[in-house]
């Protein structure tokens, strides 16, 4: 009986971890069953699950797949976490790179990645999907680039009518920023600087 909570357990966490519906063959390969004990210990949690309720989950086949969903009582709970905004946030290369936009813009990520000294088109993207930075259309030279710049939602994110409104940065700080991104470069490329 213990081996049999055992693999109840675990079937719960491959599935679980999954969130998709796993076909019963993988899961025979996995646990090492045979099909039909398998099968028959899957039909016993579903009833386990369908007999309490108080549960949130359910156990459900889908054309000889097994997979864990929310009980459609729980629907309008779910949803409601959902459909609330998402809090996202910024990591110190996107923050890097959307300075660089804000700053130079019209940019192309050419122009970011020498800046930066790294490739950029994951942190472009991303910016791009927060809506904090758009395409403002391609440079009419070989290859025809995109240049990106900021957005309105940048605007107010940050808290500024303008990219004018910006603070400006002293040329100290901008060598100190130049320093910094040659230092990164260098490490990167197991250079001495």
């Amino acid at each position: 009986m213990e081996d049999k909570k055992k693999i109840k357990g675990i079937i719960e966490a491959i599935l679980f971890t999954m969130g998709r519906a796993v076909p019963l063959e993988q899961l025979t390969a996995v646990l090492e069953m045979d099909r039909e004990p398998l099968r028959e210990l899957l039909l016993e949690m579903k009833e386990e699950y369908n007999k309490e309720e108080a549960r949130g989950i359910c156990l459900i086949e889908l054309d000889d797949s097994w997979q864990i969903c929310t009980k459609i009582e729980t629907y309008d709970y779910v949803r409601k976490l959902v459909s609330q905004p998402k809090k996202r946030s910024l990591t110190d290369v996107m923050l890097e790179t959307l300075s660089i936009i804000a700053y130079k813009q019209p940019v192309t990520k050419q122009e970011i990645e020498a800046i930066r000294g790294v490739k950029c088109d994951f942190a472009v993207n991303k910016l791009v999907e927060y809506k904090l930075v758009k395409e403002l259309g391609r440079l009419d030279t070989i290859g025809k680039p995109i240049v990106f710049g900021t957005t309105e939602e940048f605007l107010r994110c940050f808290g500024v009518s303008s990219i004018e409104e910006l603070p400006d940065i002293d040329e100290v700080t901008k060598q100190s920023f130049m320093e910094e991104a040659m230092e990164e470069v260098a490490e990167s490329l197991n250079v001495p600087v």
